[in-house]
């Protein structure tokens, strides 16, 4: 192996090393985000419902249920998301509820959209990869699992 190729394969292992960093990262930043996004809905419920009625139409839904699933989904998913527990389905949940979020809102500017893009793509990439070995998810796989790890 030739210095050059041994270089990479360092570099390639000192990265794969902060995955499970990076993993725990998304995951605390996106059900941050969620999160307080949920409770501010919680703090004044009337103008949510007024907000839902008016402004977040989610065509399929009647707007009072859009607005408890949405705002539920908003302060259950990102608890378990932060976790790790059931992680991969938290993401899932997440991803849908902000897909649903952007494509109800009749106006979103071009900054609002970034954000949403932003958190769609690390929910993405928590949803493809899991949420790593540092979450309940990768503790209980390790511990009643470990055949699947072979």
């Amino acid at each position: 192996m030739t210095a050059i190729a041994r270089a990479i394969s360092r570099g390639t292992a000192g990265l794969e090393a902060l995955q499970p960093l990076a993993l725990l990262a998304a995951r605390l930043y996106v059900a941050q985000v969620f999160f307080l996004a949920g409770l501010s809905k919680l703090r004044d419920w009337d103008i949510t419902l007024a907000l839902f009625a008016d402004e977040y139409r989610v065509p399929w839904l009647p707007s009072e249920l859009a607005a408890w699933l949405g705002t539920g989904g908003e302060l259950v998913l990102p608890v378990l998301l932060a976790l790790g527990l059931f992680g991969r389905g938290a993401a899932l949940g997440l991803f849908v509820v902000n897909a649903v979020a952007v494509m109800s809102l009749a106006e979103i500017g071009p900054a609002a959209l970034q954000q949403h893009q932003f958190w769609g793509s690390l929910l993405l990439g928590l949803l493809l990869w899991g949420p790593g070995r540092w979450s309940v998810d990768g503790w209980v796989r390790k511990r009643w699992l470990p055949v699947a790890d072979a």
